[in-house]
């Protein structure tokens, strides 16, 4: 019987294949209005999906554990849950379908990255097994797939502003851009709070306190600061537009490196369950 780790890394090579191909189908069928491209790529996603999901539960069930152990699993989960979240929101805001043109690269890249990255299957101690390291973890995944999604908008506005290329016609009206930037923010902002309190709770069951200023820590709050005041400068300030478009672009990238580099580059506690 083959190594689990050796099938877990096979089947992402062929979930990566799969939105490869979702992605090209549906980058055709937005930019050139080809419908029926457009239908095959999302028939190509939910394909994908329903591979990777078995992948990450056959993991699961491997491991003993949920995928936040280590890069490869926390990437691969990252992106299921980002797909998840914007067929879920497409349902209830048709208009933001549009977004798939960089959820759907963002997908793939996420998962292809995780296979560069150590796939070895690491225990959790069972000291820090918990409900609220769940919760934590889920929550943190949900803020940034609407991240994402906020993300789009706020690029889509920015092109639509600067660039006259005729493809540009097709993105949504300034106006649209800017409103679902500004409401997706405001979701994930407060997803992001809800994941920090889980955190904390998790951490003081744990180790004994609630905060103890870890890199990784401080990056998430200054993160979720950073988002707050896009916000309160959108709300009370009447921020909008090309600048609050640039604003929350800061802010998504510092929200990358809070997530995905500084369990790497700062010496933290969370360093040895991200390696």
């Amino acid at each position: 019987m083959k190594d689990p780790v050796t099938i877990d890394v096979a089947i992402h090579w062929v979930v990566v294949l799969i939105y490869i191909t979702a992605t090209l189908f549906n980058t055709i069928g937005v930019i050139f209005k080809r419908e029926v491209f457009e239908k095959r790529s999302y028939v190509t996603l939910m394909a994908g999906m329903f591979v990777h999901g078995v992948v990450i539960i056959y993991r699961w069930v491997v491991s003993g554990h949920g995928p936040y152990m280590v890069k490869h699993e926390v990437l691969s989960s990252y992106a299921w849950v980002l797909l998840f979240l914007f067929l879920i929101f497409t349902k209830y805001f048709p208009r933001i379908k549009i977004s798939s043109v960089v959820v759907f690269p963002s997908a793939f890249l996420m998962v292809a990255l995780g296979q560069f990255t150590n796939p070895a299957i690491k225990k959790i101690p069972p000291s820090l097994r918990s409900i609220w390291l769940v919760l934590h973890v889920l929550f943190y995944k949900i803020a940034m797939g609407t991240l994402v999604i906020a993300f789009a908008f706020s690029l889509f506005y920015i092109l639509k502003k600067r660039s006259s290329a005729r493809w540009t016609e097709r993105l949504p009206e300034l106006g649209v851009s800017d409103v679902y930037a500004y409401r997706f923010t405001g979701f994930g902002f407060i997803f992001w709070a809800i994941a920090m309190l889980a955190g904390s709770i998790w951490a003081y069951q744990s180790w004994g306190r609630f905060w103890g200023w870890d890199p990784v820590e401080t990056w998430s709050l200054l993160t979720w600061v950073f988002f707050g005041i896009y916000l309160h400068l959108r709300r009370f300030f009447a921020w909008k537009g090309e600048r609050a478009a640039y604003l929350y672009t800061i802010g998504f990238i510092l929200a990358i490196v809070s997530i995905f580099f500084t369990p790497l580059i700062e010496a933290s506690i969370h360093s040895a369950y991200f390696r």
